[in-house]
């Protein structure tokens, strides 16, 4: 993974040499030749269902939310009803609205809501999202991983809940830590990783609300699909230690070649400012791809020298990550391309918050954030 540095203290005249920063690359997957029209027949209206992201990973009890966009294919056009199915029970699923109106050649987004229950059972689960329309469906997956919220002084969750990769490249699974008493440093393993293929933390302890786990295939690791576990650790304020785990799915995959995401903020941070980053995409495949699953994840903060002189603090707790909150799948072309060269609005485009407190005035001063991206790619 090559991680370039973003200067957050940079001036309006070093701009152009601010931002590149971590880029994480995911595979574009070809379509089958089956899925092709013969020459010379007319396509069918039909709709696509899209779902983001991919999968989830929750303690039981709370919620886990998904964006479903319904795009309108070979001009369809008319009202398309949204229902879930393979629900884990105890759970429930609400769609936010449960059908979407669609005009030829449109998206349009609905939330769906799965809620579990103090019993639902721990496990993994494969959802069925599907679109009707009259004669006409479509249907999509959509991950749900259950874990147990092992220990009261705090739980682990990672965004996203799955990734495939292909080999050569590297994904990272964000990871959030819900603290209730357990003020301490939080240390974290992970168990499962397949032949080929490295994990590290970063950071691997923390006192912070969040840490990252990078994952590296080699380029001969072979094909494979796998659960990982990730267990935090670390002692409560009476010395006992406490436990929290996370399941993720894992992927390498075997066909088709990776496409790469880089980006960066459009202009500095300074305490209680919020930036959109600017995503772009390097498509070396043969055809479009369709992208989801966008993730965007805080993998480091490294001090100016003035700061580590002085030894005035400043961490990945320092700032916080929006996530890009537009429809799927986004067209990528073949070669390069970008949100903006995409149509995407600013508004829509992931964000890095600072936030303003009294520690972080001078500590982050010129300090350099590291950033991973990772994202799904389908061939077109």
């Amino acid at each position: 993974m090559r991680d370039v540095r973003n200067l957050l203290g940079a001036t309006p005249q070093g701009l152009g040499r601010a931002v590149r920063i971590a880029v994480i690359t995911l595979l574009g997957v070809m379509l089958p030749a089956g899925a092709l029209f013969a020459a010379g027949q007319t396509p069918k209206p039909s709709f696509t269902v899209q779902v983001s992201p991919a999968s989830q990973s929750v303690v039981r009890g709370s919620n886990a939310v998904y964006a479903v966009t319904v795009t309108s294919q070979n001009g369809f056009a008319g009202t398309v009803a949204l229902t879930v199915g393979a629900l884990p029970s105890p759970a429930t699923a609400s769609f936010s609205p449960s059908g979407l109106t669609l005009t030829p050649g449109s998206s349009s987004t609905s939330t769906l809501t799965v809620a579990t229950t103090s019993s639902t059972p721990v496990g993994t689960y494969s959802l069925q999202i599907e679109g009707t329309s009259g004669k006409t469906s479509a249907s999509t997956g959509a991950g749900l991983t259950v874990n147990y919220p092992l220990s009261g002084s705090f739980s682990l969750t990672s965004a996203p809940a799955s990734l495939s990769i292909s080999p050569g490249s590297s994904g990272v699974y964000g990871l959030t830590i819900s603290r209730s008493n357990m003020p301490g440093p939080i240390s974290f393993a992970v168990s499962g990783v397949p032949s080929g293929v490295s994990a590290s933390f970063s950071p691997n302890s923390t006192t912070g609300p969040s840490s990252s786990l990078q994952i590296t295939a080699s380029a001969s690791a072979p094909a494979t699909k796998t659960t990982l576990y990730i267990v935090g650790s670390g002692q409560d304020p009476s010395g006992k230690t406490q436990y929290a785990y996370a399941s993720v799915q894992f992927e390498v995959l075997s066909n088709g070649k990776a496409f790469a995401i880089t980006g960066g903020l459009v202009s500095p941070l300074a305490p209680g400012l919020s930036k959109p980053l600017a995503l772009s995409f390097s498509n070396p495949n043969s055809q479009p791809l369709s992208i989801t699953n966008l993730s965007v994840t805080l993998t480091g903060v490294t001090r100016a020298a003035d700061a580590v002189s002085k030894g005035l603090p400043c961490s990945i707790a320092d700032y916080a990550v929006t996530q890009y909150s537009g429809p799927y799948p986004l067209a990528a072309p073949v070669g390069a391309s970008s949100f903006a060269s995409m149509g995407v609005p600013g508004s829509q485009w992931p964000k890095v918050s600072m936030l303003d407190t009294t520690a972080n005035q001078d500590g982050c001063k010129g300090a350099t954030l590291l950033l991973g991206f990772s994202g799904s790619g389908q061939g077109n």
